[in-house]
């Protein structure tokens, strides 16, 4: 009996949409990345900062005690499976542009929308949606420097901004008593790189809809962190049945392959210095 031929694609693709999928995460990019082992991490937080002094030739040395606290980092499972006709998959150039765009953005923006959310797939998994709220309202400036002083007052020092779309036209649209732009010199390209000397970047994942909505979340990234289990993994059959009931799909039936890709992936943060943005 002859084999069957399974459809692949190069390993290079993985590496690829992987690279992709860090560029469109907001997260990925300003939280520090580490490897994470596939029964979890427990990673040591000390909370306080040393305090030293002046002291005299024989002098008793202060003594600064911090507190060391333990939190779990653990891998849960983000998935998602294209589906695509078998011709496209013997146009191997046009599979590769498609799948470059569709899953890493499938992947980075679920994984930003659960970050900045209230509801985490698992115990271990820190969310920033419970962050502390400053509301634009009508002083866009003030709001932004309010945000700036509450992580300052929490001992952090802010040094990135995500904005959703929607937060970046309430920030284009933000003028000063004389009616002028507060943002000047960016709205040109309609972008804004900079606030208050703190990078910022943009996200889909990072807006919820509701009374105020949600607009973005500023904080010390040191503060957070996230790690993966061995980075994106993609799988691909054309003889799976996908779904239950009648929305099932055959892909044999139908001429189609489907296309998997998944990561193990973890997050972990000080929610104390983060700030949440509303309108």
């Amino acid at each position: 009996m002859p084999e069957i031929s399974r459809p692949t694609l190069p390993e290079s693709i993985s590496a690829d949409i992987w690279a992709k999928t860090l560029e469109e995460s907001a997260v990925m990019r300003l939280a520090r990345r580490i490897e994470l082992p596939g029964n979890g991490l427990a990673i040591p937080v000390i909370t306080g900062e040393p305090q030293a002094d002046w002291v005299e030739e024989t002098g008793t040395k202060p003594v600064s005690n911090s507190t060391v606290g333990i939190k779990t980092m653990q891998p849960y499972k983000l998935a998602v499976i294209e589906t695509v006709s078998k011709e496209l998959m013997d146009d191997m150039p046009r599979l590769y542009n498609a799948l470059r765009e569709r899953l890493p953005f499938a992947l980075a923006n679920k994984f930003d929308a659960t970050v900045f959310g209230t509801t985490a797939p698992g115990s271990n998994f820190d969310v920033l949606g419970n962050a502390t709220a400053v509301a634009f309202g009508t002083d866009v400036y003030g709001a932004l420097v309010t945000v700036d002083g509450n992580i300052a007052n929490a001992g952090g020092v802010m040094d990135g901004i995500v904005m959703s779309p929607q937060g970046k036209t309430a920030l284009l649209g933000a003028t000063d008593q004389a009616k002028r732009p507060l943002f000047i010199d960016t709205v040109a390209n309609s972008t804004i790189p900079t606030i208050l000397g703190a990078p910022v970047t943009y996200s889909r994942g990072v807006y919820a809809a509701g009374s105020p909505a949600q607009l973005g979340f500023a904080g010390d990234w040191t503060h957070a962190m996230y790690g993966t289990v061995a980075g994106i993994e993609i799988a691909v059959s054309d003889q799976a049945t996908l779904g239950t009931g009648d929305d099932a799909i055959n892909l044999w039936q139908r001429n189609m392959v489907g296309i998997r890709a998944e990561v193990r992936i973890g997050f972990v943060a000080d929610t104390a210095y983060f700030q949440k943005i509303t309108a």
